[in-house]
């Protein structure tokens, strides 16, 4: 439940569905809208009709043919291309600019070859470069972002769907990047609603080396790491490449700026593939791990735990896996990023799991919407605590058009929980060439406690659709969303336990259209939020409102200008009532008056919003700080910038400063990185909020300072220490990664938090001094991993 008001029922008996109808019409209103945006109608065609057409479809693609190693043919993975094979290849070279100049020839040549053996699949690329020395690879740590760096990126679309697929990066430092693609996501600007799940780590492997001609790159990645239709002989498939210096993009299929690399139904095709193995398909994955843990303010301080577990799983088919995890264990996760919450709402943190993150993009549910039926760190996180998960199975892949996914989790009693069961299953339809219609069904089962009170099971129902063209007038992109989702009833009321909830009360629905591209894109979103729409394995910001929040955005290009690459400009309105009360309780205009992207790759934004707000109740800001009910309007200027980052030393901040609530505030944050070699960077970051209100005023700071260093793209150091003055506590992260071979992984984890005294208790004070920090906890694990694979 939201914070913003106190808990309350209604006296009603259950009522009709009311709001039903309502989303069962917006779906069906979903589904005439997706025939009237296909490019090819399909009214009145058969099935064999739509095959047929889908088969020109495919037959307009960009293709080549993979050359097959033979038995005594083989790859040494050097990153050379030495191999006589790789000259029999079919070379890949006809890529155009996608940007600064769309459709123009690139400024360097690039040659891309792939080649397949039983196990594996090989692809290499020659990228020319006419001045090696303006090569840029600063980045070697797994999956960091490459904003910094010349890279070459390819994606393979294994079911031909056009929808799904992975996702694959490198650079000239032999960074390993990979994600997993699925529609539904996306961004501003072109993302046309597909995303990358970047959280799914494959075992593959890649090599490169420099050139005097420039640099190259040799990839392997076997079989047994994709899922796929064995009844294809043809991928989709695409590559681009970034030259950092000139900030110049090139793709070889789907080249225009409203055709990412990330939307699989621009990508060519690559065919000949045919004796494709994933062996018995049977993945063994052990772990063990010796810990130690001091806490000084616990009656026992010391403990030494140690764990053995491990994830077991097996390719139903080669496109459906199975798998099931014992004592899973979360050693080797960072800690989150500290944030200072200043709202009344709470916040959420990402979840940084890896046996959540794996497979996780078919959990997706109206993401742009943010219903979350579904939020993975409800299982396994109570109140900032870790609760020790005992067992856990899932079944993840695709089924012919079918998307599906299924998890199931048990977790231990603790001190702030008792033993729970979580269950969560997903199906997706797809249909037409980027669309499909899904549901989604949690369950949130306790069991008894000491006393043998057992909760009533929490249930969670959704239905979703995302309708997607990335042709719309030829080569635009046009999305819709739509969603309903119902819960069951929270516990009940122990001073009436007789009244119920309304439907209304217990559902969240609504819709979203989203034009995202290049130089113009708008949305058009509604939603409403039930008071008490509370699912039980997912996460909801605020309740009991409904929603309108249409948006317009210009981003021109300019050639006039040698230095500047974009203009940016935009308007956001919002408008927020209560869902009872009928109350207006925010009204928000949001001016994006100017936004310069230049040519360096350096860009500044300046931003005005407007806002009313209304207060139902009381609010307490800060401890003896009060807003009280009531509505009250402010202005608020931002503007924020950031230096390409490219430069060995970046610089990113913003700052703020108008009206806040019925004072005034002061934001500043800033961020500094420096890259003094490859594979080693640091950065410090500051961020201060100075409030100044009728009932008093406060000032909150937060600092964050962090270092990475990977001596090779296997072996990573990353370490980070953050202090806020909210809690009071400062904490120490540092983490050793070892890959000693993709799959097989060594960790060591340092922990220590330092609280500062005057937070304490008055008897828990070394020698009553309130000035200085005491330790709070730490401690350092050993885990190890070792993948077997049949």
């Amino acid at each position: 439940m939201s914070p913003d008001h106190p808990k309350r029922r209604t006296t009603v008996r259950r009522s009709s569905i009311t709001a039903l109808p309502g989303a069962v019409a917006l779906l069906a209103f979903g589904g005439l809208v997706a025939l009237l945006l296909t490019a090819t109608p399909l009214s009145g065609q058969n099935a064999d009709q739509a095959a047929a057409t889908r088969t020109t479809r495919l037959d307009q693609r960009a293709r080549f043919e993979a050359f097959q190693l033979g038995s005594d043919q083989g790859v040494d993975l050097d990153g050379e291309l030495t191999e006589a094979a790789w000259a029999r290849a079919q070379a890949i070279t006809d890529f155009r600019q996608k940007d600064p100049v769309e459709n123009a020839d690139p400024s360097e040549p690039t040659e891309v070859r792939v080649m397949f053996d039983e196990d594996n699949l090989y692809i290499g690329a020659i990228l020319y470069d006419s001045d090696p020395s303006g090569i840029l690879g600063y980045q070697k740590r797994r999956d960091a972002p490459l904003s910094t760096d010349d890279r070459f990126m390819f994606i393979l679309d294994t079911f031909l769907d056009s929808r799904t697929g992975y996702f694959f990066e490198t650079n000239p430092v032999g960074l390993l990047g990979d994600g997993l693609i699925s529609s539904g996501g996306g961004g501003r600007g072109g993302g046309g609603g597909f995303g990358v799940n970047k959280s799914w780590d494959g075992i593959w492997d890649v090599r490169t080396a420099r050139r005097p001609d420039g640099w190259s790159v040799e990839v392997r990645i076997p079989f047994r790491t994709l899922n796929f239709d064995p009844r294809l002989d043809q991928w989709g498939i695409n590559f681009q490449r970034t030259i950092r210096r000139r900030r110049e993009e090139i793709q070889w299929s789907g080249y225009r700026r409203n055709q990412p690399l990330t939307q699989p139904v621009h990508a060519g095709l690559v065919t000949g593939l045919q004796g494709l193995s994933q062996g018995v398909g049977l993945e063994i994955k052990p772990y063990a791990l010796g810990s130690w843990v001091n806490e000084p303010f616990r009656e026992d301080p010391t403990d030494y735990p140690a764990e053995i577990g491990g994830d077991i799983q097996y390719n139903i088919t080669p496109s459906l896996r199975a798998g099931v995890s014992i004592n899973t264990d979360f050693a080797e996760v960072e800690v989150d990023q500290r944030r200072v919450n200043l709202s009344r709402f709470p916040i959420s943190y990402p979840e940084q799991r890896d046996f959540f993150l794996e497979g996780s993009s078919v959990y997706s549910f109206a993401p742009r919407s943010g219903p979350q039926p579904y939020f993975s760190r409800r299982i396994g996180i109570n109140q900032g605590e870790q609760i020790p998960i005992r067992w856990g199975a899932r079944l993840g892949g695709q089924a012919g058009r079918y998307e599906m996914g299924f998890l199931h989790m048990n977790t231990a009693e603790h001190p702030v929980t008792p033993r729970e069961d979580f269950t969560v299953a997903r199906l997706k339809r797809n249909f037409l060439a980027q669309s499909y219609l899904g549901v989604i069904a949690t369950r949130r089962g306790t069991h008894a406690d000491s006393t043998g009170f057992s909760p009533t099971d929490k249930y969670t129902l959704g239905v979703d659709t995302n309708l997607a063209t990335a042709t719309l007038f030829g080569n635009k992109n046009l999305q819709f969303e739509a969603f309903y989702v119902w819960n069951t009833e929270p516990d009940p009321d122990e001073e009436d336990p007789d009244l119920v909830y309304s439907t209304q009360e217990l559902s969240a629905w609504g819709f979203r259209f989203n034009f995202p591209n290049d130089v113009y894109e708008a949305h058009l979103s509604y939603r409403e939020f039930g008071d008490f729409y509370t699912p039980a394995v997912g996460f909801v910001r605020r309740n009991d409102f409904r929603r309108v929040e249409p948006r317009i955005g210009w981003n021109p290009r300019t050639d006039r200008i040698s230095w500047l690459r974009r203009l940016e400009f935009g308007l956001q309105y919002r408008y927020l009532e209560g869902l009872k009360s009928g109350i207006k309780e925010e009204e928000q205009w949001q001016f994006e008056f100017l936004g310069l992207a230049f040519e360096s790759g350096d860009r500044i934004e300046y931003t005005a919003t407007s806002t009313y707000e209304f207060l139902t109740r009381d609010f307490e800001i800060w401890p003896g700080i009060i807003v009280e009910a009531g509505g009250y309007t402010v202005w608020l200027n931002r503007i924020s910038g950031g230096t390409a980052g490219q430069r060995p030393v970046s610089i990113r901040g913003r700052g703020s400063w108008g009206g806040f609530w019925d004072g005034n505030i002061r934001n500043v944050g800033a961020e500094v990185t420096a890259r003094p070699m490859s594979g080693l960077n640091f950065s410090a970051g500051y961020e201060i909020n100075d409030v100044k209100l009728p009932d008093g005023s406060f000032q909150t700071n937060l600092v964050r300072a962090s270092a990475n260093w990977n001596a090779t793209p296997l072996i990573a150091f990353t370490g980070n220490i953050q202090y806020d003055d909210i809690s009071e506590i400062v904490g120490l992260f540092a983490k050793l990664h070892w890959i000693v071979q993709p799959g097989n992984d060594l960790f060591f984890v340092f922990t220590h938090n330092w609280i500062g005294n005057e937070a304490l208790d008055p008897e828990d004070r070394p020698n009553g001094l309130t000035n200085g920090f005491s330790t709070l906890s730490r401690g350092a694990t050993i885990k190890a991993n070792y993948t077997f694979r049949f």
